[in-house]
Formats: C-alpha cells, structure tokens, sequence
C-alpha cells in the first residue's frame, strides 16, 4: 500500500479521521508518553484547575493528525517534518474529535507538501490548528 505521490496532490485535497476519546485512550497515552500530568488523570486535582475537571493530553489529540497523514492525505509512505499547533479549547474525556488535513501548498522541486491542520468537536469548536510539512511517497 502507497499513498498519493506529489504528482497525485492537487491544492485543496482534503481528508479526515474521526474518533471519540475515552478514559482509556488517556490512561494509554500517559503510560506510552510518560505524561503523568493530574490535570489528566487525577479527577480530584483537575477539578481544582482553571478546566474544571480532567482534560485529554494536547499531543494526544495532534495525534489524530499523524493518522491522517500516514493513513490517507498523502497516505502510506508519507514522512512527518514539522508541524506547527496552536491550542484552542481542552478536549474532555468522551468529546468526539474530527482531525482534518487540506493540502494548502504542493512544492514539487523538493517533494513537500504543506498541509493546513484543524481539530474540531463533535460541536465544531476548534480545539487544535496549525500547518504540516510532510514528503509524500515517491
């Protein structure tokens, strides 16, 4: 299986993957991570933060964007560079997030792809955006 090469992107391409996060994706994401943090897995602690109550990790909602990535937008063979995020809500246990990619730049000369990133709720509030930079499969 091979993903989109350059030469198969047009600007505007758009693909997305959905996903509802619970207690145990958290839990995971901390032991894998090594972030232990309380606001995300102590309920009595991050009831006393500015949230309110226990948040998911921000890296662990970027995450969804590595999956679309290697899984669709370009897919398969695709190598991650950068990404830039900015953060704009918390994302609770139970929310439902939808990341989306959109192809926002083709530089064929040197086999990038510039990507505009957006993570949404299932209320279609903005919780994460940024931009990538991957190399597509050649």
């Amino acid at each position: 299986m091979k993903g989109k090469t350059i030469c198969q992107l047009q600007i505007g391409d758009k693909a997305s993957f959905q996903k509802t996060i619970s207690e145990s994706d958290v839990y995971l994401y901390a032991g894998v991570s090594g972030d232990f943090n309380p606001a995300h897995i102590n309920e009595s602690y991050s009831n006393g933060t500015f949230f309110k109550g226990r948040i998911v990790h921000g890296m662990l909602t970027a995450g969804l964007i590595s999956a679309v990535l290697g899984t669709q937008l370009p897919g398969p063979g695709t190598v991650y560079l950068s990404q830039d995020l900015k953060f704009h809500a918390p994302v609770r246990f139970g929310d439902t997030i939808i990341a989306e990619v959109e192809v926002i730049e083709l530089i064929s000369e040197k086999n990038r792809v510039k990507l505009s990133t957006i993570c949404k709720n299932q209320n279609e509030e903005v919780v994460l955006s940024g931009t990538a930079m991957v190399m597509p499969p050649k």
